[in-house]
This record gives C-alpha cells, structure tokens and sequence, in this order.
C-alpha cells in the first residue's frame, strides 16, 4: 500500500523520498475566479465604511452563478457568504439593490458563526458534508471569528488563526476569503497596512488591499498578490445606483505562459477517446521527446492543475497489482455557465 502523503500525523517529521514525491499525483486546484482567486485562504482587507461588504457579495454572486467577474472566468460553484457584522434585513437590502429579484440558491448566507475556538470549523465541516459543490467561504470579518486574548495581536496568534483557515481550504481545496482591516497609518508598502501583525498576512495564501485616496471618491485602487497569481494592480469604479464595482483599468505583470508540448500531445491524443491504462502505453502513443515512460508520468504529476485548467484534460494515477494505471479525460472547453445550469438557477 502506498503511504498517503496528503495526511501526515499532525506534528510528526514523517520524510518521504525526492523520488516517492515525483511519482505522486495530488489532485488538481482550479482556479474560482482566474487570475484572481484560487484554492486556499486569502485575506481581503480595507477602511471601514469602503464598500468591502458590497464587493465581497459582488464576488459570491458571481461564483455562485458562474459569470465572469470583470472579464475573468469564474468557475460555478456554491457559496457561504458568512456577513457576521449585519442583519438579515440589511443584507436583504443590500442584495436587492445590487442584483434585483435574480436570486441562487448556490448562494446561501449566514449572520452567524462560531468563533475558530468555538465551533467554526465543525461548523464548516458540517456544511461542506451538506454542500458537496462549496468553492468559496467567505468570512466577513476576521474580528468575528478569532478570539479576544491579551495575546490577540502578537505573530504567532495572527499566524495561527490564519494556518487554521488555510489547513481547512488546504484540505476541501476550497477557496476562504476573510475581510479585515487596514491600520490607520499609512506604509510604503499596502500589505503592511493590514491591521494585526505580519503574521495575518505570512500565512495567507493572497492578499488584498482596497484603498480611496477620498472617502467619497467612487474610483478606488485594489492591489492583489498571491502565490498561484501574479501582482496586479486594478482600478475599480463603485456605481451607487447598482451598487456594484466594475473595472475601469488593470495594471500589473502579464505572465504569458510558453506552450507545454507534452501537455498539448496528451490533449489531442486523449480528445480522441479517454485513456486509461499503463504508462507505457501512454509513452508510445504519444511523441513527448522523454526517454521513459516513468519521466512522462513524473512530468504529468506535477503538471496535474496546468493539465486540467489549461488543456481541460483530467489525469488521475494509481496503482493496482499489476503496476500502475494512468486515466485521462478530456473535459472539453470549460463553459462557465451551462443552459441545464441557468435553467436550474430559474427554478
């Protein structure tokens, strides 16, 4: 039996080889809204009274009905929209206001939750069991779920809260989103002006930074970074008649990917007909210019998100008696919202 490196005894130096991590497939993490949000725990953060809350449930209705947000594919899934700082009757205004009567029931809210040492993440366990198509929590604030301790703003607290949130996103490949707030002076850098020690921020996975140069002005700048993207930099516009952000301009390092061949001769030889047998077989089928069939698997095994968000091909591996077994699927081109799906939303 292979040993299962996805979970490792909590606190425990258990090593494995340089060559048993390459023959490893671990799932893939596509991303929930590309170029801006991916699997793991992000931290949003902005002055009060900025109009967070009316852009976090902007990006809850986008995931939860698969349309682009800002021209970037949104991947469909549910949503736990946690507003811990409203009432029922005020997000119901908010919402209305921003979207009209056009509901989901993908999105589902609460203005209630444990606290990380209260029954939170039970509680998201529980939801998630329910709830088989979660992509996106959002928690809105990170005030209402830590605990109050005269340790509350030393590294280690921050560092692990936030280790906690990403440990559960981590494990269900979901995506936290946790609003918080700037401090008061300014710094040279935005992510310094996360409220809290660097702790928040170092065990984030992303961040981001929405700033005014005026309260009033409706034009404000919000700065992204992230381990699965690059740092951009987007101008969004607050239009008080819907209530909704739109982006106006969006700077930031465009990182063009160079075509992957072997990943491209695997999408055309699985468009054909799905895959699924030995290595070897694989590795004669296809022209990848790798000298064995176990450099062509090590090659998919770390390619497996890239695979499956860019060439649309699903790869799993595993072993039976007689060896290993490779399966491909071709996806197709990833639509972002299905006929059959609006139809559902309808009803």
């Amino acid at each position: 039996m292979e040993k299962n490196i996805l979970c490792p005894a909590a606190g425990q130096i258990e090593p494995i080889t340089m060559n048993h991590l390459l023959d490893h497939t671990f799932p893939p993490r596509p991303p929930v809204i590309e170029t801006l949000l991916y699997c793991g725990t992000y931290i949003f953060v902005g002055p009060p009274k900025i109009g967070k809350s009316f852009l976090m449930a902007q990006i809850a209705w986008h995931v939860a009905k698969g349309i682009p947000l800002w021209d970037c594919p949104v991947r469909k899934g549910e949503v736990l929209y946690l507003s811990l700082e409203d009432d029922y009757a005020r997000l119901q205004g908010r919402l209305s206001k921003m979207f009209g009567e056009e509901g989901t029931d993908r999105l589902l809210l609460s203005i209630h939750a444990g606290t990380l040492t209260g029954g939170l993440l039970p509680q998201m366990e529980q939801f998630i069991s329910e709830h088989k198509d979660t992509r996106l929590i959002i928690v809105d604030t990170l005030q209402k779920i830590r605990e109050a301790s005269a340790e509350q703003y030393c590294y280690s607290s921050d560092y692990d809260v936030m280790s906690k949130l990403k440990e559960f996103s981590d494990r269900h490949r979901i995506c936290i989103l946790v609003v918080h707030h700037t401090r008061k002076m300014d710094a040279r850098d935005s992510f310094e002006m996360i409220s809290g020690t660097n702790g928040i921020f170092g065990a984030a996975d992303g961040a981001f930074v929405l700033q005014k140069k005026r309260r009033t002005d409706p034009e404000a700048v919000l700065e992204i970074t992230g381990r699965d993207q690059p740092d951009a930099k987007l101008t969004i516009v607050f239009d008080v008649i819907s209530c909704t952000w739109s982006l106006k301009e969006k700077e930031g390092v465009v990182i063009k990917k160079m075509p992957d061949p072997i990943l491209a001769a695997v999408q055309e030889f699985v468009k054909k007909k799905d895959f699924y047998d030995s290595p070897s077989v694989l590795f004669s089928s296809i022209v990848s210019g790798l000298k064995q069939p176990n450099a062509l698997t090590r090659h998919l095994n770390a390619r497996v998100s890239e695979l499956f968000n860019d060439y649309h091909v699903l790869y799993e591996s595993d072993r039976v008696h007689d060896g290993r077994r490779i399966r491909l699927c071709y996806l197709g081109e990833i639509t972002d919202t299905t006929e059959e799906e609006q139809e559902t939303d309808e009803e």
